[in-house]
């Protein structure tokens, strides 16, 4: 691939150097070039000649490199005669703009399927066959439930959105989910989580996570110009679904705010990373799980778990379900009214038989 910066062209390589992916660059020699490299923070290699980069997604997004559907290994599997219509499908995914996270899961459950059926042509497997398939991996693999729905989506938009196949799935019956309502933490935990944590940075993350009930994906898209401090609202742009929403900025959150901008000066996103874009998610979840740590809370929750004490604490309050559902960016009252569920609001009035006896 080529981009064009400062009037420079540049060719980019997917590669390995000292035991990490990286993505090389190469082109001729010009000191504007090597301004750009510095600004960048891309790095030099005496033994290959060449600037370098980690192969992330920051740098893919920034060369308008695609992000990989799945790794080499994987796809390696794969025998020949079904690479095309591998192929087939990650091209349809792209062209239907589907997010990166969605074309990587999709990519990988048809991988499996593919790596599964050997030299037979995927295009050549009868209903009968996919349910045999699908059994085996339910029996012999032994997939959760939620696992078979995301390796059936994926089956299903191939042979149905890619092939065209109507209705090929009418007769294969998917497994019915458990209901699992989400891990909460009281409010007397969250405060706890928040103060073992020093860093000023880190410690904002997960108030601002909780405060507005967001995805670990919303808070490191969060750009500097979303937060509108004069209406005290964030937009989340381009959330999940691709789909807008407003948020209200807590109060106690924007003299932080301010204080953690003059001392760290993002340029773009609000929080970013070593090499500048985008903070990695990776991250965000090692510094939640650092702080459970040190705050004492054994529970086995992700940081998910703050966006549904927002929404569990809200409704414990007295907000509005409908409200909620608005703030959470859910399409589905259903999925909201599984707060409610957890909420004490309405379980703590309810006496117990048992403390009635006399």
């Amino acid at each position: 691939m080529r981009i064009m910066e400062f009037n420079h062209a540049f060719n980019l390589e997917s590669g390995a150097h000292r035991g990490q992916n990286v993505i090389w660059i190469r082109f001729d020699y010009s000191p504007e070039g090597n301004r750009y490299m510095r600004q960048i923070k891309a790095r030099w290699s005496s033994s290959q000649k060449s600037w370098w980069t980690p192969d992330n997604r920051h740098y893919r997004e920034l060369f308008s490199m695609p992000l990989p559907s799945i790794g080499k290994e994987a796809l390696a599997k794969i025998h020949p005669v079904n690479l095309p219509a591998f192929q087939k499908l990650e091209d349809t995914l792209r062209l239907k703009a589907y997010s990166s996270s969605t074309l990587r899961t999709y990519c990988n459950e048809f991988a499996q399927l593919l790596h599964t059926i050997g030299a037979f042509p995927v295009n050549d497997l009868s209903p009968e066959k996919l349910r045999s398939y699908l059994l085996y991996c339910m029996k012999e693999c032994g997939l959760s439930e939620n696992l078979m729905h995301s390796r059936l989506n994926a089956l299903k938009f191939y042979f149905e959105q890619v092939l065209g196949r109507e209705k090929f799935f009418a007769d294969i019956p998917r497994p019915k989910k458990p209901v699992l309502l989400p891990k909460v933490l009281s409010k007397e935990e969250v405060a706890r989580l928040f103060g073992v944590v020093e860093n000023h940075k880190h410690r904002l993350m997960l108030q601002l996570c909780y405060g507005m009930g967001l995805r670990v994906s919303e808070i490191v898209a969060l750009k500097i110009d979303h937060i509108n401090s004069r209406r005290m609202q964030v937009l989340l742009a381009g959330a999940k679904g691709k789909k807008d929403r407003y948020v209200p900025l807590p109060q106690t959150a924007l003299e932080q705010l301010r204080a953690y901008y003059r001392a760290y000066l993002p340029k773009e996103y609000l929080f970013e990373g070593q090499y500048g874009g985008a903070y990695a998610v990776r991250s965000v979840q090692a510094v939640f799980k650092k702080a459970m740590r040190r705050a004492g809370i054994h529970k086995e929750v992700g940081i998910h778990t703050l966006r549904h004490s927002y929404a569990t604490h809200l409704h414990e309050y007295g907000t509005d379900i409908t409200l909620i559902q608005k703030l959470l960016g859910h399409n589905n009252l259903k999925t909201t009214l599984l707060y409610t569920h957890v909420s004490q609001k309405s379980i703590a009035a309810v006496a117990s038989p048992l403390d009635r006896m006399k």
